[in-house]
């Protein structure tokens, strides 16, 4: 997995690329969620058009993130998902859980109406 940060305002956009499988790939996201809080980031949209793959470990990285997230008052949402990992998302039934936008524009925006 990949980790590219755009900062949009008070929303920090992360593309994320490859796959999402674990193992180390755990450690250097939920690190990486932790620093984008401790600087204040704590919205937070994972833009997942390039992510090929994910698998369960996967699926459990981002339900840590969501909550990790979560507890410091912020939110985390989803774009760009591939209709692969959209069909796991539903049926994991995680697209309950996330927020799941189309368009990055689409999620940047939903932000700012809650």
């Amino acid at each position: 997995m990949k980790i590219q940060k755009n900062p949009e305002g008070d929303v920090m956009v992360v593309h994320l690329s490859g796959k999402i499988m674990g193992g180390p790939d755990h450690d250097k996201f939920h690190g990486e969620v932790k620093a984008m809080i401790a600087e204040g980031y704590v919205d937070i949209l994972l833009n997942m058009a390039k992510v090929n793959w994910i698998n369960s470990t996967g699926l459990g990285i981002l339900v840590t993130a969501f909550h990790t997230v979560k507890k410091n008052n912020g939110r985390l949402k989803i774009c760009q998902v591939s209709e692969r990992i959209d069909n796991i998302l539903n049926v994991t039934q995680l697209k309950l859980v996330f927020d799941t936008y189309d368009s990055c524009d689409e999620a940047l925006a939903s932000f700012t109406q809650q």
